[in-house]
């Protein structure tokens, strides 16, 4: 474990964290003390433990907040994943039709350039104008 030491509201805390986690406790105690000077400059002087708890408050707050947009947006990515899985079946479905289509003029042309062919076989050549 490592110990960082954090200040809030003027009183130093020697802290424990993982190793590697030093710079987001004090981030963490940065937070907590710009919440708590915030409300001293609101309310003024009402007490350390007052102070903590209306601070907490603040803060989890703002992270009920925060989990409400979270989970606004994953339901909105389930739509956005639900409507690209339509469009891909829709596309393909579209693609097929198309191959198909693209096969039956494909076959059709065939059929009438052979039946063409087989009555030019059949036919003397026109005589030119000239002739």
């Amino acid at each position: 474990m490592i110990h960082v030491s954090v200040t809030i509201d003027g009183k130093t805390y020697r802290m424990a964290c993982d190793e590697g986690q030093e710079a987001h406790l004090r981030a963490l105690g940065e937070k907590l003390d710009g919440s708590i000077q915030a409300l001293k400059t609101g309310f003024g002087e009402v007490g350390d433990q007052r102070l903590a708890i209306m601070a907490g408050i603040m803060i989890a707050d703002e992270l009920a907040e925060s989990k409400k947009l979270v989970a606004g947006l994953e339901a909105e990515i389930a739509s956005l994943k639900e409507s690209r899985t339509a469009l891909i079946d829709r596309y393909q479905s579209a693609e097929e039709t198309l191959g198909r289509a693209l096969v039956e003029v494909s076959d059709r042309v065939k059929d009438l350039s052979d039946k063409l062919n087989g009555v030019k076989k059949d036919q003397k050549p026109l005589k030119s104008a000239a002739e």
